[in-house]
């Protein structure tokens, strides 16, 4: 028996705190009901044996196990109604809850003094799981049982919506979980893939229990990630762009826009100061200065900004690796609220002096930069240019140049709020132009003491650092990120949000947009701390009252890392679900600089865009085939979140970061309607600019198309699986040919290897992504 139930949404605008797949209750205006999903919701039975917890379901006569048995147990206060059991395992201190109710099975577990509990554990065919995009796991496959050897997962952190399912011999039993919260997965590869979810029950929260949903589904991705939203619609809506749009319309500026983070780190380069003429100024006081800054104020300090300067002033020449020391090292003074010196500096520029007038610790971030400019400019003279043409070469040059190639679209974000501060010009040039300026942020780590190029880490010298962290449940601080510092509780932090935003943009500088680095990646915890316990759930809140705050108080375009589906209703863009960050612990990619796969280091000695975000590396063979080969990839996220949520590829791994893949990564960014990524400073630009505008040209447009409309379709077309198709609304459809052999489709077009077909309403047109690499 099928039940086809039509699901209504109470579609909501963007709120504080909303909690995709949760039960929510803060939605604030309610927008009219329309008709959003059909699901046909399968009808079955269940039967289970409550010593073992041992789950079965039939559905037409088909009998599948949707949970193994676990070790026999004593059994209690056991109660069977028509649609209902409950029981209690008094050993284990846990009680279980069953319940039919229309289309699912109800399945609450409660600890009444257990510190976890292991349920299910389960077994498939293949499964189909929403790690990241989304995944499909064959029960046998070699690669994935390699990858997933040993391997445990944090449910919050690895998995983009709350589910995931068994694709059994006849259909597929579908769980919905009913929270994210303190769920691990072991992952069992000894002979078939098998897994198991172990959730813990901290002291600190008083909410002792967890459960499913659990649903009978054919085994179809688009099927699977429906009933899924079904579930959302159902229960509070989903939050669409347009809707997310008609609160700041800024988010329209996102619809056909690439996604650029600028390195324009340095507002001094080598080529911008004339050598000859700089050596009339060596004898000055400013270089010992200098030295004195760095010594006390960075993290590399001086000494090697003291061997060149020896080695230049007895030379009639600078050589080009000392040019990139003097000017690494001006750059950096450059940002110091302390450069002003009275005894270095006698500035004869009237706005100069008037700044020093205001009181030089009086100045905002902006002015201060402004001063520190023109302090330099008054040593160096005729050496440099104009200090409002400091930096063009990356940044406004690049601007000007992506507007005269037709790129109409942007969003910018930038390493760093100080990068935009200093250069307000750029800031102010590529709102104009229609892009979208953010600076990244960050209040996931706190350190003790100030360290300027980790400048997000630092909130003054109060008590935050003792007072403010994240205590683990053996009494221990949890470290930050490198294994620096300390985490910040998420739930202190909003003043400190506040503080620092209002500190940026007081001189009214056009940032339109804004980077949470962590926020929406899922990673949250229990804090034990005793004067500040707090529940992985305060914390996920926490985070997303701080993005919302900047999304609705500031009208901000907000983003943040991953874009896991519980920060769906509060962000408008994502980064790390197309591509996340690759194998984490491999030593060959992270550690071993000799590998070919090293994917490089965080800084650039020479300025610009440093070694890990320029450096293209091949991928180890299992690697390429987990994270980005089509035969596995589902767009499980897409299906569910398309017009809501727009994701893209985490920063280390833009779209020409991959050696050998950029075309395949093209296709998809085509196939699952994805942004494309790129970094640039004045030489990568110069190197990919071509190639990026002719691919925008192609691409910019169908992206202003789908973004705005769900993903309505998925298939696979061929057994290989290289050959896929997607459909947005009813009337934009995309085939993309991963394989080597020509493709014909059911309209009888020969779609070529390596190319995309677009049908547009009633009109198609073929996207060659080789040839566009090889044009440009």
């Amino acid at each position: 028996m099928k039940k086809k139930v039509i699901i209504w949404s109470v579609a909501a605008a963007m709120t504080v705190s909303i909690l995709a797949g949760c039960e929510r209750e803060d939605v604030q205006e309610r927008i009219s009901l329309t008709p959003v999903s059909t699901v046909e919701r399968k009808d079955f039975s269940f039967d289970i044996n409550p010593a073992t917890f041992d789950l079965t379901i039939e559905h037409e006569g088909v009998r599948e196990q949707a949970a193994a048995p676990m070790p026999e147990s004593k059994v209690t206060e056991l109660k069977r109604e028509a649609d209902k059991v409950e029981w209690n395992y008094p050993e284990r201190q846990m009680k279980v809850a069953i319940e039919k109710k229309p289309g699912y099975l109800d399945i609450t577990i409660q600890s009444t003094g257990a510190d976890r509990f292991q349920w299910p554990k389960v077994s498939a065919d293949s499964y189909i799981l929403p790690l990241w995009e989304g995944k499909f796991v064959p029960g046998r496959d070699a690669n994935w049982k390699t990858f997933l050897q040993e391997e445990t997962m944090t449910w919050s952190e690895s998995f983009s919506m709350n589910f995931f399912a068994l694709n059994k011999k006849h259909y597929s039993l579908v769980y919905i979980l009913k929270h994210p919260f303190n769920h691990e997965v072991h992952f069992d590869t000894k002979d078939d893939i098998q897994f198991q979810l172990d959730h813990e029950f901290p002291s600190v929260n008083p909410d002792k229990t967890y459960g499913f949903r659990l649903y009978v589904a054919d085994s179809d991705p688009v099927q699977i990630a429906g009933l899924y939203k079904s579930v959302l619609e159902e229960k509070s809506g989903i939050v669409t762009l347009a809707q997310k749009a008609k609160a700041n319309p800024d988010i329209e500026k996102l619809y056909g826009a690439p996604h650029i983070y600028l390195w324009n780190n340095d507002l001094l380069t080598p080529e911008e100061i004339n050598w000859p003429q700089w050596r009339a100024s060596l004898k000055s006081s400013l270089y010992p200065w200098v030295s004195k800054l760095l010594a006390q104020y960075t993290e590399d300090g001086s000494k090697e900004f003291d061997t060149v300067f020896k080695q230049v002033s007895a030379q009639d020449h600078v050589e080009k690796y000392q040019k990139a020391v003097i000017v690494r090292a001006l750059n950096q003074v450059l940002k110091l609220k302390e450069l002003y010196n009275a005894s270095v500096f006698q500035p004869s520029d009237a706005a100069a002096r008037q700044l020093i007038q205001q009181g030089v610790a009086a100045l905002s971030e902006q002015k201060l930069y402004q001063l520190n400019k023109l302090l330099l400019k008054s040593v160096l003279q005729d050496a440099v240019g104009p200090v409002e043409d400091w930096g063009k070469a990356n940044s406004t040059d690049i601007v000007r140049e992506m507007s005269q190639l037709g790129i109409k679209k942007a969003w910018i974000g930038l390493p760093n709020w100080i990068n935009g501060l200093m250069n307000p010009k750029f800031v102010e040039q590529a709102d104009r132009a229609g892009y979208l300026v953010a600076p990244y942020d960050s209040y996931h780590s706190i350190h003790e003491k100030e360290n300027r190029d980790w400048n997000t880490a630092y909130f003054g010298d109060g008590p935050l650092y003792d007072q403010a962290t994240i205590t683990n449940k053996k009494g221990e601080k949890v470290k930050g990120f490198l294994e620096r510092g300390r985490k910040l509780n998420p739930t202190l932090a909003l003043p400190l949000v506040k503080q620092r935003v209002q500190s940026i943009m007081q001189d009214g500088i056009p940032y339109r947009s804004w980077f949470f680095d962590a926020d929406a990646t899922g990673e949250i915890y229990d804090d034990y701390s005793p004067g500040h316990p707090t529940t992985q759930e305060q914390d996920m809140k926490a985070r997303l009252e701080r993005m919302a705050y900047i999304a609705n108080e500031k009208k901000m375009v907000v983003g943040s890392e991953t874009g896991n589906d519980f920060a769906s209703g509060v962000i408008a863009f994502a980064h790390g679900l197309e591509t996340p960050v690759i194998k984490w612990g491999d030593k060959d990619m992270r550690v071993n600089k000799s590998s070919e796969y090293y994917v490089g280091g965080y800084y650039s000695t020479q300025g610009g865009i440093p070694e890990r975000y320029r450096k293209q590396v091949p991928v180890k063979e299992l690697y390429k085939h987990i994270y980005i080969d089509p035969a596995y990839s589902l767009p499980l996220y897409k299906l569910v979140y398309n017009d809501s949520v727009i994701t893209t590829h985490h920063w280390e791994w833009g779209s020409f970061k991959i050696k050998d893949a950029v075309v395949e990564r093209m296709m998809t960014e085509f196939l699952y309607n994805v942004p494309p990524l790129y970094h640039l400073d004045q030489q990568q630009w110069a190197k990919d600019k071509q190639t990026i505008a002719a691919y925008l040209k192609e691409w910019a447009p169908f992206h202003q198309l789908a973004v705005i409309r769900p993903m309505t379709g998925f298939r696979i077309l061929t057994p290989d699986r290289l050959v896929q198709s997607t459909e947005f609304g009813s009337d934009l459809k995309v085939i993309a040919n991963y394989s080597a052999a020509d493709y014909r489709d059911e309209q009888g077009t020969v779609i070529k290897p390596r190319t995309v077909f677009i049908y547009e309403g009633g009109q198609s047109r073929t996207v060659d992504l080789s040839a566009i690499m090889k044009a440009s």
